[in-house]
């Protein structure tokens, strides 16, 4: 465990789930780094067992897809988690890629790293629970890494009752949003398949603003869930009898632009029961991925980095160009 003395703050980069983040420098190496100072709700109560919990799922999760834990450092009553930084996530390099959007064979890319990484994740019997594009970490090689596991939580057999007050609104699954307290690593996969409809649409799927409004979305586009779809569905404690039918909706009018197999393999995330939604390792085996070149690693992620820009200056050198026209123009 490292001396707290050993880093210098630079600047508050934002709050977590339980304290503040900032960028920081190692006194002796130079290495920017992200510390993360764990808030603790008296001086006396001393390390907070969510905090305990975060270190414990983090000192498991040694993958490339994962935000790496570098470091911890306990100073008197403080506790802070070192991780590498990295200042670019999925929602803010989406937005710097409008109005053209990310290219497809880099959504293939990201897709395929995310679901590695929570594989990783769920197959040491960690669920996430609160993946969003802001989790989503990007370096400078291209490499897509899950971070913030402030509601990870370590689960095992038999399925553990969870708080269902977890998983940004956008992104959470049905059974949560209609108050199951068991639920397991299913709810991270419907979390995905959000996520790769949003990379595909330039906006969020199901943009709800309170739970029944979220619910109600997914009902619009999915169709009202019946017992034979999802059995045990009607016996949730969130769900009513009186919710309105909805048929099912065209995933492709919904998600335009994705190619065949993007479809299923998005149908499959975005599958009600959760017992038959797509497991990660299954979805690492789905034919969307057949024309991913998994072997070029790092070499892939800058090409397709590299494609992407190239497609962004070309299409602003030609709205430039237009713009030019018009304005040289005759009146």
């Amino acid at each position: 465990m490292a001396a707290y003395e050993n880093y210098e703050k630079i600047e508050k980069i934002g709050e977590g789930t339980y304290g503040v983040v900032y960028r920081a420098r190692h006194r002796s190496t130079g290495r920017i780094v992200a510390l993360k100072k764990i808030r603790l709700e008296t001086e006396d109560e001393g390390v907070p067992s969510t905090a305990i919990r975060e270190i414990s799922l983090l000192k498991e999760l040694h993958h490339p897809n994962t935000v790496g834990l570098l470091d911890i450092v306990h100073s008197d009553v403080k506790l802070y988690l070192i991780f590498e930084f990295l200042d670019l996530d999925l929602k803010k390099y989406m937005d710097s890629t409008a109005p053209y959007g990310l290219d497809p064979t880099l959504v293939k890319s990201y897709m395929h790293q995310l679901i590695r990484g929570i594989d990783h994740c769920h197959s040491r019997r960690v669920l996430h629970r609160d993946l969003k594009p802001q989790n989503l970490l990007i370096d400078q090689k291209g490499i897509l890494k899950i971070g913030d596991f402030g509601l990870g939580r370590a689960f095992g057999i038999p399925l553990r009752t969870y708080t269902h007050e977890v998983v940004t609104l956008w992104y959470r699954s049905p059974e949560i949003l209609l108050g199951s307290r068991h639920y397991s690593t299913a709810v991270d996969m419907w979390s995905i398949g959000c996520i790769f409809a949003e990379m595909v649409l330039r906006q969020p799927l199901f943009p709800g603003d309170s739970e029944i409004d979220q619910i109600f979305r997914i009902f619009r586009l999915l169709g009202t869930p019946s017992e034979k779809q999802w059995p045990g569905v009607s016996s949730l404690p969130d769900w009513s009898a009186v919710f309105p039918h909805w048929g099912p909706k065209s995933l492709e009018a919904a998600v335009p632009g994705l190619e065949p197999a993007g479809l299923d393999l998005l149908a499959k995330l975005l599958t009600y029961d959760p017992g038959l939604r797509l497991s990660a390792r299954k979805a690492l085996q789905h034919p969307y991925f057949a024309d991913l070149d998994v072997s070029a690693g790092e070499e892939q992620q800058a090409a397709a980095l590299q494609q992407q820009q190239q497609r962004q200056a070309a299409a602003a050198a030609q709205a430039a160009a237009t713009a030019s026209h018009t304005v040289s123009s005759p009146a």
